[in-house]
């Protein structure tokens, strides 16, 4: 017999904006939405205000009841989520584990919106790992959960195409509302049976973890591609960065080398030849030409110690920072 969307009682679990679009989808859908659960509030910026997550936000928008337990596995936690008595729990991005007590509560199981196409990219940054990686495509995968860390039967997958203006900004819009398409599209057949259960090959499976302060930082040896892969995969949330006079220099955009569109004169200093990588090359309304592994990059949007994130060309306006320079 078909389930009608306001006979099913939801329980949603997300944090970070990528989460929203699911969340608010079910909502539009008609389905019951019994509680949310997030993680707990965190300070923000500089002044380190406390701030809700936007799932929570979102939950609240529409008079849903928040649960924000520091640890989803303790025994009150999980006392929490069985008083709901979700027939469905739905999760996306929401950064925590669930145990086995909540894994088992609900009658439709657990489904996780995953930003990947498993078994590739398990973990807690698959779309910023996917962009570093250099990867033409990745995706959601709608799956069930299972104890392990994004190994559970998958349901479905949804393609997307990473392009070279794409940065883990614009792929976590983009993926956040394929996930809620797919979410909605395959609810459906989850709530009827008819659903199917693929298991994942894990001789497949690759590991997307967190990103550390390591990653943020370029390699100039690294080729020209490579690190403009790594810069925009970390736009816009944490930079990429390098070090100028033994300070912090922060990079939020960079622009391929005329040589790599196939310019055969290549740059206006002939990409670097015999300087070492991290070589400033030249100054110019373009940005800065700075000399990698392979040829040269030109940084379009810095950051310098202290300073807010400007565009390159005012930054060099400045004058402070001359050809020849060495970005360690």
């Amino acid at each position: 017999m078909s389930q009608t969307p306001s006979s099913i009682s939801i329980l949603f679990m997300g944090t970070p904006a990528f989460a929203v679009p699911s969340l608010e989808a079910l909502i539009s859908a008609g389905y019951k939405i019994v509680g949310v659960v997030s993680q707990p509030d965190r300070p923000q910026g500089r002044k380190k205000v406390l701030t809700p997550t936007p799932v929570k936000e979102a939950a609240l928008r529409h008079g849903l009841p928040v649960l924000q337990p520091q640890k989803l596995r303790a025994p009150e936690a999980v006392a929490e989520v069985a008083a709901l008595a979700p027939d469905l729990i739905v999760t996306a991005a929401y950064g925590q584990i669930l145990p086995k007590s909540v894994l088992d509560l609900p009658r439709f199981g657990c489904l996780n919106v995953h930003g990947s196409l498993l078994p590739k990219y398990r973990g807690g940054a698959p779309i910023q790992r996917a962009i570093i990686n250099g990867e033409k495509e990745t995706g959601i995968t709608l799956m069930y959960m299972a104890e392990g860390l994004d190994t559970g039967d998958m349901i479905a997958v949804s393609i997307v195409p990473i392009e070279d203006e794409d940065t883990a900004g614009t792929m976590f819009e983009k993926l956040s509302l394929a996930g809620a398409e797919l979410l909605l599209q395959q609810l459906p057949l989850i709530l009827d049976g008819k659903a199917p259960r693929i298991p994942q090959d894990d001789a497949e499976s690759t590991y997307a973890p967190n990103l550390s302060r390591d990653d943020e930082r370029i390699d100039w040896s690294a080729s020209s591609r490579e690190i403009f892969n790594r810069v925009r995969g970390l736009v816009p949330f944490s930079g990429a960065f390098t070090l100028w006079n033994d300070e912090v220099f922060k990079v939020w955009a960079v622009a391929k080398s005329d040589a790599e569109y196939g310019n055969a004169e290549g740059t206006a200093a002939g990409n670097g030849g015999g300087q070492a990588p991290g070589t400033v090359l030249s100054l110019s309304p373009q940005g800065i030409e700075v000399k990698t592994g392979d040829g040269s990059v030109w940084l379009t949007r810095v950051q310098p110690a202290g300073k807010k994130a400007m565009e390159a060309e005012e930054f060099i306006r400045g004058g402070v920072m001359k050809p020849g320079t060495v970005l360690s």
